[in-house]
């Protein structure tokens, strides 16, 4: 009777979470508003239906899928570039944004705007093959910690965020990253922390050229907001995909 209780419940937890894609969502209108948009876009014969080729769910990153506070990852990340390159540069400790960054006043550096952060990544991030950037990020996110939890950055994710993933993933959605952020910064861990493959990182964060080098491609970035024609390869077509349906996921807020 103890091993037919214990059977009963266990398939009664089973059917609940079945019966609910999003746990962890509190009900209300932002949890039903998403499930009552899978229902409606892959009902067969429903005004709204989307063919499962065309369904597309794009995602902002910092901020939405992982924590941005108190900065974006990537600056840390580009401050433990700026360290290791440093004694290259030895006018950075006088100049900024750079001596702010190399002190740690990350807030400092954050406050040159755009601009300045653009100035950071370009020092930081280019010069070498896109193979050798590749591991680069993918050592160092393997052991980097935000300064407050002491998690790993790749552990500090919302997991709403990832059941909406799965569940999107679940009903054909092919599951995009649209961010600010760099692409060639995430496309290394993405696809094991969330299930999405490089190929479908995009960001409009800037430019990026290449140059072939013998060994690889080499990486130089512009300090250009837009997106154009020329950084295409990188960030987001100009041209969107030809489908019935694109939604994008920001803050847990869903915009079709």
């Amino acid at each position: 009777m103890v091993a037919a209780l214990i059977g009963a419940l266990a398939f009664a937890t089973v059917a609940s979470q079945a019966a609910d894609p999003l746990p962890s969502w509190n009900d209300g209108p932002a949890k039903q508003s998403i499930i009552n948009f899978v229902e409606k876009v892959t009902k067969p014969g429903a005004p709204d239906f989307v063919p499962l080729g065309e369904r597309i769910a794009t995602f902002d990153n910092d901020g939405t899928l992982w924590c941005e506070q108190p900065v974006p990852v990537q600056l840390y990340f580009a401050l433990d570039r700026a360290k290791a390159l440093a004694p290259q540069h030895p006018d950075w400790s006088t100049t900024e944004p750079f001596a702010s960054l190399l002190k740690g006043d990350l807030q400092t550096t954050l406050a040159g705007g755009d601009h300045a952060l653009i100035e950071v990544v370009m020092a930081t991030h280019p010069g070498m093959t896109t193979a050798e950037f590749e591991q680069i990020v993918k050592d160092w996110i393997a052991t980097a910690k935000h300064p407050k939890t002491g998690q790993l950055f790749t552990d500090m994710v919302y997991q709403p965020m990832l059941e909406v993933l799965s569940y999107f993933r679940a009903n054909g959605f092919k599951n995009f990253i649209v961010s600010g952020g760099g692409i060639e910064f995430m496309r290394p861990w993405t696809e094991r922390v969330y299930g999405i493959p490089p190929e479908q990182v995009r960001s409009h964060a800037g430019t990026v050229s290449l140059t072939y080098c013998g060994a690889g491609y080499a990486q130089s970035a512009e300090s250009r907001l837009d997106c154009t024609e020329s950084s295409e390869p990188f960030g987001l077509p100009l041209i969107a995909p030809s489908c019935a349906m694109l939604m994008a996921a920001r803050g847990g807020s869903m915009i079709s």
